[in-house]
């Protein structure tokens, strides 16, 4: 199976070198000088899973002719989705199908409008991991899933050959039969999670102590999850009760990667995230207050700081 890889940066890197370091034929769609960076050092991973230096790996830059791909893991922020669209049509063929990681919903409208909706598989992964200034790939956690399915839930042909791929390596590559519900689930508990850390500007052990700090949470999940359901997402019932316990659970010090972006001064999902529940809100006339405070916070940032 030939594997395309957009980009090899913190994620994208990630489990394409571990689906290269099992022997799985993989490229990477990166720009010319994160190429010349992988030809001058190679792939280079450390994980506490165990480290990895793949020299050399194969890679192409958008426009540049290769053979098809069955598969397109697309990993980019949402901000570059509509980049990383363009980038990938070349390399689309009808035997190939895209399977997106990022978080939130917006980006399968996006691409399913731009390559059909039989094209576009389920996909969403967890795990905590950066890339360092000299283009290293740095894994810190011991979860480091990735799940993927069809939206529909079937046990197809190609979703059966896409998990003997994925089988047998160093990471964990689940096939989900309900991957659509896994998706909003990540999108609630992550928007509730970057929600309250952005808008504190705090880890979340110093929130969840503080009383209006965790009842800020709970109305997050509130608001949020009172929208999507209201859109027709297929959200568990008691899940909020659950990513309540979730929060109460997670490491004091942990941030998440939104808030970590804003400290590094860089681009954010705010729109991805929040424009779209507070979009999808306003059509069916419900107030989330909270959310839109949320989103204000970022929006005033990126007018500040972009």
């Amino acid at each position: 199976m030939r594997i395309l890889t957009v980009g090899a940066g913190a994620i994208g890197g990630y489990f394409g070198g571990r689906l290269l370091e099992k022997g799985e034929d993989v490229t990477f769609l990166v720009r010319e000088k994160r190429k010349q960076q992988l030809v001058q050092d190679g792939l280079s991973v450390e994980s506490i899973h165990g480290n990895m230096k793949i020299a050399n790996p194969k890679t192409v830059t958008a426009g540049e002719k290769a053979e098809e791909f069955d598969v397109i893991l697309l990993s980019t922020k949402a901000y570059h989705l509509q980049g990383a669209i363009e980038d990938i049509r070349t390399y689309v063929s009808e035997k190939t199908v895209i399977l997106p990681l990022l978080n939130g919903i917006a980006h399968m409208d996006a691409l399913t409008e731009a390559f059909g909706e039989e094209k576009v598989l389920g996909g969403l992964c967890f795990i905590e991991t950066t890339l360092d200034e000299n283009g290293k790939v740095i894994q810190t956690s011991p979860v480091h899933d990735f799940v993927f399915g069809e939206r529909s839930g079937e046990k197809t042909e190609r979703i059966l050959k896409l998990q003997q791929a994925f089988s047998g390596t160093k990471a964990n590559f689940r096939l989900s039969d309900h991957i659509e519900q896994e998706m909003w689930h990540k999108y609630l508990f992550i928007s509730t999670l970057s929600g309250v850390t952005s808008l504190f500007r705090s880890p979340i052990g110093p929130i969840r102590e503080q009383g209006y700090g965790l009842a800020t949470v709970k109305e997050v999940l509130k608001e949020a999850s009172a929208v999507m359901r209201s859109i027709g997402a297929p959200l568990a019932e008691g899940i909020e009760e659950a990513q309540v316990q979730k929060v109460n659970e997670i490491g004091y010090e942990m941030k998440s990667s939104l808030q970590r972006d804003m400290e590094k001064q860089q681009p954010i999902e705010a729109d991805h995230f929040f424009g779209y529940l507070l979009e999808k809100a306003k059509d069916l006339s419900l107030e989330a207050p909270v959310i839109a405070a949320v989103y204000s916070n970022l929006k005033v940032y990126e007018k500040n700081s972009l």
